[in-house]
C-alpha cells in the first residue's frame, strides 16, 4: 500500500503530465503543488513510485510520466468525477432536445461527446433484446403483401415486408393488429415469442398461414444479427495526440473501424456502471496506447446500450468521466420521454 503522501505525489504527476504533455520533475512538483515536503523527499517518493511501476522515465531527462498502472490507481483512488457546470448541462440538454428521432439522437450524442471531450466518441444504438415493444403496425401494400412496423420504447423503428401465401383482407388485418398489440405492447422483447405462440389458433383456418408468416417475420426482427449498431465520431481528434502514440496512429484507426472490437470495448449493454479501460487493459493490441471510458444509458434506470469515448492514456479522466456520465443521463431522459 502506498502512503498518503506518495498517492498525492502520484496525483500531482498525473495532473501535470496530462496538462503539460511534458515529463514531470521533482522541482516542478514542489513548485506547482503544496505537498508540504522538500524536493529531496519528493525525489525519494518518485523513486519509490517508479520502483513499484506507477511512473516511468521516458528518456534520460529528470522527468517522469505515469504508466498504465499509475493511471489505474489514479482513476480508482484519486480521481473524482468532475461535475459539469450549469452552463455545460444546459448546453447538453439544449443540443439533445432538438433531436427528431432515434437516429438524430444518436448522431447528436456522438457529435456532442466528441466536442465535449475532444476524443473519439462511440455510441451504441439501443439493443432490441433489451427494449420493450411500444407498438406493432401492420399495413396492407397489396392483397398478399404487408408491411410490419415495429416501434420500441427507445424510439427505434424496424420495418419488414411480409409476402403472404394468400390475400389477407382488411378485417383480418385489423383483427391481427389489435390482438398482436394487446399481447405484446409494453412487454419485453424476450417475452414476445411465448406471448404470441398460440395466436394463429385465434384465426380462421384460411388465415392461419398468413398469421404464422407475420409472426415469423416479427420474431426474426427481434433476433436479427443481434442487431448491434454503432455510430462513431470525432476520429479527427486523434490527430491532435500524435505524440501520444508511440509508433503510429494507424493501429488505433484500424481498430476503430472494427465494429466487433468497439462493441467489446464498450462492454455489456446491461452493465450501466462507468467502465474505464486503460492502455494494456484493452485486449485489442492496436488500442494498447488508448483508454476507453464508457457507461450504460437507458430509460427507467436500466441500460439498453453503451456510449463512451476513446482517447490516449494521457487523458483528463475526471473531466472525461463527468462528460460521459452527464451525456448518458440526458440521453436516457430523452428516451424515457420519447
Amino acid at each position: 500500500m502506498l502512503s498518503e503522501r506518495r498517492l498525492q505525489v502520484l496525483r500531482a504527476i498525473v495532473q501535470d503530465y496530462v496538462g503539460t504533455e511534458e515529463p514531470v520533475g521533482s522541482k516542478a512538483l514542489t513548485e506547482r503543488h503544496n505537498l508540504g515536503v522538500s524536493p529531496a523527499t519528493v525525489r525519494n517518493d518518485m523513486a519509490a513510485l517508479e520502483d513499484e511501476g506507477f511512473i516511468a522515465q521516458p528518456h534520460t531527462s529528470a522527468g517522469r510520466i505515469p504508466t498504465d498502472k499509475g493511471y489505474r490507481l489514479f482513476v480508482d483512488k484519486l480521481a473524482g468525477v468532475k461535475p459539469m457546470t450549469g452552463p455545460e448541462r444546459r448546453a447538453i440538454q439544449n443540443f439533445l432536445d432538438g433531436a427528431v428521432d432515434l437516429d438524430d439522437v444518436v448522431a447528436r450524442t456522438v457529435r456532442l461527446l466528441a466536442q465535449l471531450t475532444r476524443q473519439v466518441a462511440v455510441v451504441q444504438y439501443p439493443s432490441l433484446t433489451r427494449s420493450t415493444v411500444r407498438h406493432v403496425e401492420l399495413l396492407s401494400l397489396a392483397p398478399a403483401r404487408l408491411m410490419l412496423v415495429l416501434i420500441t420504447d427507445t424510439g427505434r423503428v424496424e420495418q419488414r415486408l411480409v409476402d403472404c401465401s394468400a390475400p389477407f383482407g382488411e378485417t383480418s388485418l385489423a383483427d391481427l393488429r389489435a390482438r398482436l398489440n394487446s399481447r405484446v405492447a409494453g412487454r419485453r422483447f424476450a417475452d414476445v415469442p411465448q406471448l404470441v405462440e398460440d395466436l394463429p389458433e385465434a384465426f380462421e383456418a384460411e388465415d392461419r398461414g398468413t398469421v404464422t408468416t407475420v409472426l415469423s417475420t416479427l420474431l426474426e426482427t427481434l433476433v436479427e444479427e443481434n442487431e448491434e449498431r454503432l455510430m462513431i465520431g470525432g476520429t479527427a481528434n486523434l490527430t491532435r495526440f500524435g505524440h501520444d502514440f508511440p509508433l503510429t496512429i494507424r493501429p488505433v484507426l484500424e481498430a476503430l473501424e472494427e465494429q466487433v472490437v468497439l462493441l467489446k470495448l464498450l462492454g455489456e449493454a446491461g452493465d450501466s456502471g462507468m467502465t474505464v479501460r486503460i492502455g494494456h487493459e484493452n485486449a485489442y493490441e492496436g488500442l494498447n496506447s488508448t483508454s476507453v471510458v464508457s457507461v450504460g444509458y437507458g430509460s427507467g434506470g436500466e441500460a439498453v446500450a453503451k456510449l463512451g469515448v476513446v482517447g490516449p492514456t494521457r487523458m483528463d479522466y475526471p473531466g472525461t468521466m463527468g462528460a460521459v456520465r452527464a451525456v448518458a443521463r440526458y440521453v436516457g431522459q430523452i428516451l424515457a420521454e420519447s
